[in-house]
């Protein structure tokens, strides 16, 4: 490890990115930490501390996209999270709004989604951001209990709040792309990772303080932390790198006096193509029950029992199986949003392109929904695993701690982004002729051949 990175320090373009990438992270971790103006912070942790155990997975998701920032109430308290939303938006409009994927397929019809994209994080940012203010304001209203936050909850600190929050988005949004075009890796996942990143060293110090001040936490339950980890992380890496590769004959053609074509190559396909946008969806669907229930009157027998099966803070068998349902369920769903079987078949046969065995057209296109389909699948049951199983290990034993050190939706993150930005690395230390992280499994390879 430590050669490659002394390689990549030794070119000059590569070097610039990744000084340039670090320092603009600093800037973004320096401002996860300044806390809006008028709010008390001892009320504060006691307002998120209730409100966690009411909202489970849905409050720890926003905060992990703010890294941090959101329970502390930062000027970057909702992070990226707006941008993600617009952007998964601006992704199924298409689907329903024909213009939208007319303009999709045009040369400059990319940035103009770009654009709207940014349009809307601005618009779910201010409607997020006066939210935000009428909870802190009065935070009763989510039954959490007596505790003013704002002292001074007036006009003008209600606009500063939301233009502050507005303002922290657009701005953590400008780093990203920033950081994309000048820096190294995609900003925006990199971000993200960073914030992630940024709780591990408290987590761990709350695994070491149980261990040695709780007696009910032994080397026991160490080891199954360990485990529970590697097996998380290897899993992740192997599902990340999973491709079907689908051979592609393509025939030759004289242009001009020129042979082009005859080239065999292949179609890849992921395992997970979705990547953690299925988690995503469920959380937020699994969130409307409670909305549902606290509208309800709670005297009611039904209702009560309701509540006790869609409660995120002491899940049942049922609350487990749904959610893992629903993230298999969004897999299929966003993968059929990403890929159109019959756009693909389309293209292979624009570009003289087919599949050896396969008619062209509607033949090709149901082969590769098949395909699509089939190995789809594991990819799916390894999201609702890796996002069921934390859960289930915080219910039933009691260890918040070690559920939320493997949460899936991290893992999913941190793992897939290290592994593209070590891949970008690696192709720059390889175009200068330098050894990379993959020196040995590419000799390994140039040796095989």
């Amino acid at each position: 490890m430590i050669k490659p990175i002394q390689n990549a320090l030794k070119i000059p373009e590569l070097r610039k990115r990744i000084i340039f990438s670090v320092l603009l992270l600093i800037v973004y971790r320096l401002g996860a930490h300044i806390t809006l103006p008028g709010i008390d912070d001892s009320a504060l942790a006691i307002f998120f501390e209730e409100l966690t155990k009411r909202t489970g997975d849905v409050l720890a998701l926003i905060n992990i996209f703010s890294g941090g920032a959101f329970s502390q109430m930062t000027i970057f308290a909702l992070g990226i999270q707006p941008y993600i939303s617009a952007a998964i938006i601006m992704q199924l409009l298409p689907m329903l709004i024909p213009s939208l994927e007319r303009l999709s397929k045009e040369p400059d019809g990319r940035k103009k989604i770009t654009q709207y994209t940014r349009y809307g994080t601005v618009l779910l940012s201010i409607v997020q951001g006066i939210t935000i203010t009428v909870l802190l304001r009065n935070p009763g209203q989510l039954g959490v209990g007596d505790v003013t936050i704002v002292h001074n909850p007036t006009v003008w600190w209600h606009i500063l709040t939301v233009i502050t929050l507005t303002a922290g988005t657009a701005f953590v949004m400008w780093l990203g792309e920033q950081i994309t075009e000048r820096g190294i890796g995609q900003g925006i996942s990199i971000i993200i990772t960073v914030g992630i990143m940024a709780g591990f060293p408290s987590g761990v110090y709350t695994v070491g303080n149980n261990l040695i001040n709780n007696t009910d936490v032994g080397l026991l339950h160490l080891v199954i932390l360990i485990a529970l980890i590697v097996v998380a992380v290897g899993g992740t890496i192997f599902i990340h790198l999973s491709v079907r590769k689908i051979p592609v004959q393509y025939g030759r053609q004289i242009r001009g006096g020129k042979v082009y074509g005859g080239r065999a190559m292949h179609l890849p396909l992921r395992v997970n193509t979705a990547g953690m946008i299925p988690i995503i969806f469920a959380i937020y669907i699994m969130m409307f029950p409670g909305f549902l229930i606290g509208i309800l009157p709670p005297d009611w027998e039904w209702v009560q029992g309701l509540a006790a099966l869609m409660d995120p803070s002491n899940p049942s068998i049922m609350y487990l199986t749904i959610y893992a349902l629903l993230i298999i369920g969004f897999t299929y769903f966003y993968t059929a949003v990403q890929i159109n079987p019959v756009d693909m078949a389309e293209n292979l046969q624009k570009n003289g392109g087919f599949i050896p065995g396969l008619r062209p057209g509607k033949q090709t296109a149901d082969y590769i929904n098949t395909t699509l389909t089939r190995i789809t699948l594991p990819g799916a049951l390894f999201l609702a695993g890796i996002s069921v199983i934390p859960i289930f290990i915080t219910s039933r034993l009691g260890r918040g701690e070690f559920g939320g050190m493997v949460e899936g939706a991290s893992i999913l993150i941190v793992v897939g982004v290290v592994l593209d930005t070590v891949s970008q690395i690696e192709s720059y230390l390889t175009m200068r002729h330098y050894d990379g992280f993959l020196k040995d499994r590419r000799l390994k390879g140039r040796r095989g051949r």
